[in-house]
């Protein structure tokens, strides 16, 4: 299987990047307050930011103002808790899905007592969502997805749904996700009319990546290889040392002539092609 980078064959002009965050240009952490944000990478996403007049966006399950936090003093346009909210300039307004309110406090109730079922369950409060996280309680899995999928059956009077992740569920309500976040984004300049490269790691981010025809972009999937995505990272350090490359270029084609190799590893680490693409 031959290892080589997504075709770029549009300018700066044209491009909009479309970047999930945990996982994909973060390592992922043992709780959510852990990750860690090189300041290599705030360098990087604000040199592209330059680059393409501003078509670079987060687009997380985590809210806006969490995002600006944690990458501060860097503030990127930003599609936030799974598509609830939505900032469409760096320095703009956060808009909240006009038809939603937060989860209400009696789901996150109900759902909460799944921390008791053993230590290392943690419950992370998005305000239109509620995640639960067991990476430190691997062995839990089971047992938190069971649980989770009893409550939701016992609350089928309320429009939610179970979004599940690398080691954590979230409970959020219907009605919106990151494809729709995604596509409310791309009604703005500078995203209007650009073709999106969308990046993502995980289950949440499929639907994104089926945006990507809609808009004649390409979808890059960072560890598991979805249908329907031709291109793939290994791991976060690959997505960072890429985009911190591409955007030291004048010209985004000239990324294909690249042939990176890690020092410790020969094998090529730009993004790989399904041989059935």
């Amino acid at each position: 299987m031959t290892s080589i980078p997504p075709t770029l064959t549009a300018g700066f002009d044209q491009l909009a990047f479309l970047l999930d965050v945990d996982g994909t240009l973060l390592d992922l952490a043992p709780t959510p307050r852990e990750v860690q944000v090189p300041r290599e990478l705030r360098e990087t996403l604000e040199r592209l930011w330059q680059r393409t007049g501003g078509a670079v966006a987060f687009v997380s399950g985590r809210p806006i103002g969490e995002l600006d936090l944690i990458f501060s003093p860097l503030q990127l346009p930003a599609v936030g808790g799974h598509g609830a909210e939505l900032r469409p300039v760096s320095d703009g307004e956060i808009s909240k899905h006009a038809a939603l309110a937060p989860l209400e406090s009696r789901i996150k109730r109900a759902f909460a007592t799944i921390a008791e079922l053993g230590p290392g369950i943690i419950l992370e409060d998005k305000g239109y969502s509620l995640a639960i996280h067991y990476r430190l309680a691997p062995d839990k899995e089971s047992t938190v997805l069971q649980a989770a999928t009893v409550l939701l059956t016992d609350m089928s009077d309320c429009a939610i749904e179970l979004l599940p992740g690398k080691f954590m569920i979230e409970v959020k309500q219907v009605g919106f996700d990151k494809a729709t976040g995604v596509r409310e984004l791309m009604k703005f300049a500078p995203f209007t009319g650009r073709r999106p490269v969308l990046l993502g790691d995980d289950v949440t981010d499929e639907s994104m990546f089926t945006v990507a025809p809609e808009y004649h972009g390409i979808a890059i999937a960072v560890g598991a290889l979805p249908t329907g995505v031709s291109y793939r990272f290994d791991k976060p350090t690959n997505v960072r040392r890429w985009l911190m490359e591409l955007s030291c270029l004048n010209d985004p084609a000239q990324i294909r002539e690249s042939i990176w190799r890690s020092p410790s590893d020969p094998r090529p680490i730009a993004p790989e092609v399904r041989s059935d693409a």
